[in-house]
């Protein structure tokens, strides 16, 4: 099982997995009878666990996985990550890039949003630059950095018309770039880099927050129902230009925050998948789904971490920060709780994009060595010892996994280091204000590669004040380190200069890096065509029911 996790490890770089349903064997006949007799009912309809409330549902405001899981399938930008984990024509249905690699000129198809209306090169215009505009508070406004001026318009006063995005006509976008960018392709199919309706959007700032006339998407689905905290429910776009390539007519997408009710539904026939990459499963049930030969676990580029706030006492003290990481035990926490063969984490960057990250920069559980940190960080802070300190808060969002890693590490910080840890959890969105506004100390969080390039989980910490940083830590040399990489031409040179990025941080540990994700779930056995990618996503644009 080992040698095979390594290998998919490696051959995910740039792939994607295309997922036919496996056999597998349903241990409980009754259970699949259920299944069979709920999809004869439902034809072409899926039903799937999102866990939460989407925060929103804006394009220019998400952040987060859950809005993420919505948006991908009722939206689509001037590119699509296809099947084999590659960027592809989508709304454009050609791209031209200029000898110096710095002007592309997206040139679109005729398409409709969901009303009908004709998509434009000004509705991707106009999106684009409300993301950079500082007062719309867009925190992934960062993620257009690449393109000529955006970062001086969002951050240094800067005027939006001087940025290098620019609609020529209805049907022509042109966009400059700072410096040569080999993944803008990758970039234009993320959500940030989705167009919204401009007329809707100008004569209704709201358009986003409800189902309805006003909430238009020009993806493979459109929205028809939004029961807050209950459900969201998609239908088939029969406007989106590539309609005949989509089989589903219906995906019903569930909020239920319990892994075990999640499971319970999907065994009843009340869902058509369970677990992740949108949903959970519990813990307490891995094992029995793997040896009913019903798991499916597959790695991708993701990181599961602990932020600290390094504003705050005890952890504006590198020290206490490094004993608080060096003392986490990854091993037991992924054999004991996940169950679904992560990796360790003692680095920063996946291995699919770094492979010596497999090992990592430090040890795991090296209690020796944490002592040591804590030792040092109490005689910085004048105290004698742990008993001294102020118990710190752990917060996370509400879900079983997280409690219980929660639960764990809060046992090691107490039986290796003496330092008393109290619990803090929160419903999602709630969770994510917290944690954006500053008031935690340390706060769960994870990333899912938004596309296959090591900057994407080094960027985020360029700026104190930038989208999704939430640390407060800055470093000159770290984001010298990263502008001199997006000059770098040369690959080699470029992955030597974010290396060097990656020690900074592995050095400074704004956060604890915990372990590298794998996306773990069950599905109905009639589902085909679903594609979870290397990033950590499933598109549900070819699934179809056999």
């Amino acid at each position: 099982m080992k040698k095979r996790f390594s290998l998919l490890f490696s051959m995910l770089l740039v792939f994607s997995v295309f997922l036919a349903a496996c056999g597998g064997g349903n241990a409980d006949g009754d259970k699949a009878d259920k299944k069979d007799k709920a999809k004869s009912n439902a034809e072409q309809e899926l039903a799937i666990n999102i866990n939460t409330e989407p925060p929103t549902l804006n394009p220019g405001l998400a952040k987060d996985s859950t809005s993420g899981a919505v948006l991908l399938q009722a939206f689509e930008g001037l590119t699509r990550i296809n099947k084999d984990g590659k960027p592809e024509e989508a709304m454009a249905e050609k791209i031209d890039v200029s000898d110096d690699q710095l002007v592309y000129t997206f040139t679109l198809r005729d398409t409709k949003w969901s009303n009908g209306d004709p998509v434009t090169a000004q509705d991707f215009e106009y999106a684009w630059k409300w993301v950079l505009d500082p007062n719309n508070g867009a925190e992934y406004a960062y993620q257009l950095y690449y393109i000529k001026g955006a970062e001086a318009a969002n951050l240094k006063g800067g005027s939006l018309d001087e940025v290098g995005i620019k609609a020529l006509d209805d049907k022509t976008l042109e966009v400059t770039l700072e410096n040569p960018t080999p993944f803008f392709t990758e970039l234009t199919a993320f959500y940030t880099y989705y167009p919204v309706n401009k007329a809707i959007a100008e004569n209704n700032p709201d358009w986003h927050t409800d189902a309805g006339e006003n909430f238009t998407s020009n993806g493979p689905f459109k929205l028809v129902e939004w029961s807050h905290s209950d459900k969201v429910i998609l239908e088939k776009n029969e406007n989106y230009w590539d309609s005949d390539k989509v089989k589903l007519e219906k995906i019903e997408m569930f909020m239920i925050n319990d892994a075990n009710t999640e499971l319970s539904m999907f065994d009843n026939g009340e869902l058509d998948w369970a677990g992740k990459p949108n949903g959970q499963l519990p813990t307490d049930a891995m094992q029995a789904l793997k040896d009913e030969g019903r798991l499916k676990i597959e790695p991708f580029a993701g990181i599961y971490w602990y932020k600290f706030n390094t504003k705050v006492e005890p952890l504006n003290n590198v020290n206490i920060r490094k004993a608080l990481t060096y003392a986490i035990d990854r091993k037991s926490i992924i054999n004991n709780i996940t169950q679904t063969e992560e990796i360790p984490a003692m680095a920063i960057v996946p291995p699919t994009m770094f492979s010596e990250n497999e090992k990592g920069y430090f040890k795991d559980n090296d209690v020796k060595k944490a002592k040591e940190y804590l030792q040092k960080g109490l005689e910085e802070l004048g105290l004698k010892d742990a008993s001294e300190l102020p118990p710190i808060s752990l917060s996370y969002n509400t879900l079983e996994s997280h409690q219980k890693i929660a639960q764990a590490i809060q046992d090691m910080w107490k039986t290796e280091l003496g330092i008393e840890v109290v619990l803090d959890n929160q419903e999602w969105a709630v969770y994510l204000d917290k944690i954006q506004s500053g008031d935690y100390q340390i706060g769960r969080l994870g990333w899912a590669a938004d596309f296959n390039d090591p900057i994407n989980f080094l960027e985020m910490f360029r700026d104190a004040a930038g989208g999704n940083n939430q640390t407060g830590w800055e470093n000159e040399e770290f984001k010298n380190l990263l502008d001199e990489s997006a000059k770098e031409k040369d690959p080699k040179k470029r992955a030597e200069l974010l290396k060097k990025a990656e020690e900074i941080i592995i050095d400074e540990l704004p956060v604890a890096p915990i372990y590298f994700n794998t996306t773990s779930w069950v599905q109905n056995d009639s589902l085909k065509g679903v594609v979870v990618s290397g990033l950590g996503d499933a598109q549900f644009k070819w699934a179809y029911f056999e």
